[in-house]
């Protein structure tokens, strides 16, 4: 389906179909006017347009039309010979740099940055000077040109994939630098890759046919359209038709190479992310009634690495959940994945997976962006540093409520005044590094309002804030839930602002859920080994001074480190044999309240 996509626009339509006709002819062309255009006649020297030569002739009496389309073959041939040989070099010298010593690695980058700052163009005549006259000679100093600036895209998608986390769990689980760049770099580059080589190719025939114009390309006998309309130009104002005819297909075929890229392009960009994948439900059962209804959600990447494992639980209308956990427990991926929000290679897998009563996969794009609003942890990040605050915000409205330009940007500075930004007109006009911090997360949660959001997901949105702009942000949340009657879900490392303003608490490690409970009874009902020790690892006012601070022993697990048994037996001061061996499942001690742990609620509260 998504090859197709291409085809769904007139400019990606059009595009393919000239793309089939420009290979029809460089197969068939010369086998069905091989003869005709190579047929001397010696009556007919330099003629002009006619009946029977449609373009005239050259100085050898040949017709120039069959020539032309004969050349297709040698054109279209040497210039995606040169794309190949420029794309694989770009591909090494951009890949490369990630597998060698670091000293290595930083010669063949500077060699890269320096080649990427003169003209492509320049380039291949400094190439072409090199390797000398000739069609090898064209094709190498063509392929050389292209290859910098392939290679620095390479190194720039290389660099975007190699921080994310499935690529840190790769290399935890002791996977070698090489495979680590074949098996899960370079894949999920590929489409990106793909779609620029079509466009170098449309790049490489017009500078190929300028080589050959300028006579250190093709060399006679052979011909391909840039000598064509170099012989051409020769008689242009006696006859132009010689040289019009190259000019034409030159313009055509790279046009045709051109705008099919582009509309991969759009195409690629336009695809749905963090699509997901129902699996069956068991026996006809039938979702809990709530907004977010989220059962057995896994998210995978390649390689078999499961951050997020079997997380269940649901949100109802005005309830405020809070998602506590050591970095690197799933919360944040758990929250992309019911946002919808999670890249490809990621596979979103869940039994039940609802939004306002829809399955999240069918719900559409408008509605999702309306009544559901995100809240990232580094608004910083999550806003685009080149446009002013009120654009990004109206653009909301804009795109999902079908507003004007000017009533997006009203309501952008209504809802920057109702979350209490000062001046808010003069504020939606500037940009993002003229806000404080605290202020960007504001204007953050304001983008979330630019809808009538039902279900506010906010990750981590105090990270990095001082304590009164942590207090304001977490008012603000407060202030959304009463007034709009919206669900909250704050994902926070901090359990004592989740402690202090949220309902329920979801306990999160090693992508699973290992205790729900109520919060007003975190610090008096809390069962878990890991939820107790995190309580404890909070220091208060009675903490003693003197004494060192309570730490949990060990870390976390990567998601390609867990095994069989309870991931949090290595740091667990009450594992057991069956513990290493089995891996707990949620079970309710009381009303409200889950633990996933083999130990009995008697035996949680006597160690608590």
């Amino acid at each position: 389906m998504r090859r197709l996509t291409v085809l769904r626009s007139p400019v990606g339509a059009s595009s393919a179909v000239l793309l089939t006709v420009l290979v029809a002819l460089a197969i068939f062309a010369p086998i069905l006017w091989g003869d005709r255009a190579a047929a001397i006649d010696t009556d007919a020297l330099q003629q002009g347009p006619s009946a029977g030569h449609l373009l005239g002739t050259d100085q050898l009496g040949r017709d120039i039309f069959y020539r032309v389309l004969v050349a297709t073959r040698l054109t279209i041939g040497l210039a995606l010979l040169a794309t190949v040989i420029g794309v694989t070099t770009g591909l090494v010298l951009g890949s490369i740099p990630s597998v060698l010593p670091r000293w290595a690695a930083r010669i063949v980058t500077s060699a890269v940055n320096i080649a990427v700052a003169f003209p492509g163009l320049l380039l291949a005549l400094f190439f072409a000077v090199i390797f000398g006259t000739g069609t090898i000679g064209a094709v190498l100093a063509i392929a050389f040109a292209i290859a910098p600036s392939f290679a620095r895209l390479t190194q720039t998608l290389t660099a975007s994939v190699s921080g994310r986390d499935f690529i840190a769990a790769a290399k935890v689980c002791g996977v070698g630098r090489f495979r680590l760049l074949t098996r899960h770099v370079l894949p999920n580059i590929a489409e990106p890759l793909v779609i620029n080589a079509t466009l170098a190719a449309g790049s490489a025939l017009t500078a190929f046919a300028g080589l050959s114009f300028l006579g250190i390309g093709v060399q006679a006998p052979s011909y391909d359209w840039g000598r064509l309309l170099g012989e051409g130009l020769n008689r242009i104002y006696i006859s132009p038709a010689p040289a019009l005819g190259p000019a034409i297909a030159v313009v055509v075929a790279g046009l045709a190479f051109n705008l099919f890229g582009e509309a991969a392009a759009a195409g690629h960009r336009d695809q749905p992310r963090g699509a997901v994948a129902p699996r069956p439900r068991a026996g006809g059962q039938e979702p809990e009634d709530g907004l977010l209804t989220v059962r057995n959600l896994h998210v995978t990447f390649p390689g078999g690495i499961t951050p997020v494992r079997g997380v269940s639980f649901t949100v109802h209308n005005g309830e405020m959940i809070g998602v506590v956990g050591e970095s690197g427990s799933g919360k944040s991926l758990t929250a992309l994945a019911v946002s919808r929000l999670v890249e490809h290679p990621g596979t979103v897998t869940a039994d039940t997976l609802q939004f306002n009563g829809k399955p999240l996969e069918k719900t559409p794009d408008r509605e999702l962006g309306t009544r559901l609003a995100m809240v990232f942890q580094d608004p910083m990040t999550s806003f685009n540093p080149t446009k002013r605050i009120g654009r990004q915000l109206a653009e909301v409205s804009e795109v999902h409520q079908g507003f004007t330009r000017k009533a997006a940007f009203n309501k952008a500075v209504d809802r920057l005044k109702a979350v209490r930004i000062p001046d808010p007109e003069r504020r939606a006009k500037q940009y993002p590094h003229e806000f404080s911090g605290g202020m960007r997360q504001r204007a953050m949660i304001a983008m979330g309002l630019m809808g009538e959001p039902q279900l506010v997901i906010a990750d981590e949105p105090t990270t990095a804030l001082d304590v009164t702009v942590q207090k304001e942000v977490l008012k603000l949340l407060a202030r959304i839930r009463k007034d709009r009657s919206a669900a909250v879900l704050l994902i926070s490392h901090d359990i004592t602002v989740v402690a202090q303003t949220c309902d329920r608490v979801l306990v999160m490690y090693a992508g699973r859920i290992v205790e729900e409970l109520p919060t007003d009874e975190l610090f008096t009902a809390a069962r878990h080994p890991y939820t107790t020790a995190l309580l404890k690892a909070v220091p208060d006012l009675d903490t003693d001074r003197n004494a060192p601070l309570a730490v949990i022993p060990g870390r976390p697990p990567e998601p390609g480190e867990i095994g069989k048994g309870c991931p949090f037996a290595p740091r667990c001061p009450l594992a057991t044999d069956q513990c290493w061996e089995e891996e707990p499942e949620l079970r309710s001690f009381q009303p409200g309240h889950q633990v996933a742990c083999w130990k009995s609620e008697s035996e949680l509260a006597g160690v608590r």
